[in-house]
């Protein structure tokens, strides 16, 4: 009896095509076996929300394909992000990371959204709220957290810290407000140079949208129809100040004027992904720059040197919680839809968990760059050379 039973067991995973969770069998048990692949939906079309247009006869679609497959990566992706951010809120907090830090969560869809819009061999350049666009760009999380850390394990050997990690095709990370702007117009222009039909998006703030050189590099940009995709990350604050206190006009899709624009629901990724590749088509088809704002909020302060509290209340931010999170939207479009199934998602949560807690245990047990690595990587491909240190009889060597 027992025999046949692990037989049937054994079948019934055979025939799912992956072991799918079958119980221990015993004499006198049931065989319980967990759903299988079949039993789910493979795609679903999604209803999303329409996009404010600026200078458009149209813009993206208002209904979003998603296969079984891409919806479980995307949320993969972020809890991912949303994990490992609440891990460096506590490592903060334990004061084991130090400086500035400056966290994405709430954010993730913004994220996710345009990674899956544009292809991996495309461009990106933000400000320094970038931990989640070092992630989607390829980097492990150990390396982002040991870069937290100031580790030799870190992405930018622990040199840069939280303002300052790079990646193939993705420029940081970068600390003064807005500057990073025009580097991507200069980024788009290298695409239009090399006629590779790349496309480089250029993240900001709504803090950073009232800066002069964000108008000269779309200036610029519209000038030379360069292939460059301005994307305003409004989360309704620039530090503790609300859009409408800091704006007198708080459409950031219209404020290039002369170049098109379109508003997002950055909570949604699909409405995001989907605005992304309409503004990366654009781009591609020789019209020159577009922008796009993305209605989003994050969860934590500005940094975490503010508690997020002070100028706005802890209702508001448990509001967008329970009717806005974006990583919620999704799980929830996927389980009405037959798409997956809790269990499946408490699974990924768990690895996921797991994940983070062991790049946590890495950034913490790894040493940190000794001295003489201080001046490494000044040039590329370039010979050694001696740097002055702090006074004249200490010098270092920089080596490529």
């Amino acid at each position: 009896m027992k025999n046949m039973l692990t037989t049937i067991s054994n079948a019934l995973c055979r025939m799912t095509g992956r072991n799918v969770g079958a119980q221990t069998v015993s004499e006198g048990a049931r065989v319980v076996v967990s759903r299988s692949f079949a039993d789910f939906t493979s795609q679903a079309s999604f209803d999303i929300k329409e996009c404010e247009l600026h200078r458009l006869e149209e813009g993206p679609p208002l209904k979003a394909e998603l296969t079984r497959e891409q919806g479980l990566q995307y949320y993969r992706v972020m809890q991912t992000v949303r994990r490992m951010e609440l891990k460096a809120d506590q490592l903060y907090k334990q004061k084991i990371i130090r400086g500035f830090c400056h966290l994405y969560d709430g954010q993730e869809a913004c994220a996710v959204g345009i990674e899956s819009g544009i292809n991996p061999s495309d461009h990106l350049i933000t400000a320094y709220r970038a931990h989640g666009y070092t992630y989607t760009r390829g980097i492990a999380v150990k390396e982002i957290l040991a870069e937290l850390t100031g580790r030799r394990g870190g992405v930018a050997k622990g040199k840069g810290g939280s303002m300052h990690m790079y990646a193939p095709n993705f420029y940081g990370g970068n600390g003064i407000v807005g500057a990073q702007v025009p580097l991507g117009a200069g980024i788009a222009l290298a695409c239009q140079y090399k006629g590779n039909n790349q496309v480089c998006v250029s993240l900001y703030g709504d803090g950073a949208a009232n800066q002069g050189q964000l108008y000269e590099a779309f200036n610029m940009a519209a000038l030379w129809k360069l292939p460059c995709i301005f994307v305003c990350e409004n989360n309704k604050y620039g530090m503790g100040t609300s859009v409408e206190r800091a704006s007198a006009s708080t459409e950031y899709y219209k404020r290039g004027d002369y170049i098109p624009g379109i508003r997002v629901d950055g909570m949604d990724v699909l409405c995001v992904r989907e605005a992304t590749k309409f503004a990366a088509d654009h781009c591609r088809a020789g019209k020159g720059p577009i922008i796009m704002e993305l209605q989003t909020y994050r969860y934590h302060g500005h940094s975490m040197s503010d508690p997020g509290v002070s100028y706005r209340t802890r209702d508001e931010i448990q509001e967008v919680r329970s009717k806005s999170d974006p990583i919620t939207m999704l799980k929830e479009r996927m389980l009405t839809n037959n798409m997956a199934s809790v269990e499946e998602f408490k699974e990924i949560d768990i690895a996921i968990r797991k994940e983070v807690e062991e790049a946590a245990l890495y950034a913490t047990s790894d040493p940190e760059p000794p001295l003489e690595e201080l001046c490494n990587h000044i040039f590329s491909n370039d010979v050694p050379l001696e740097v002055r240190g702090t006074n004249p009889w200490v010098t270092l060597k920089s080596v490529s």
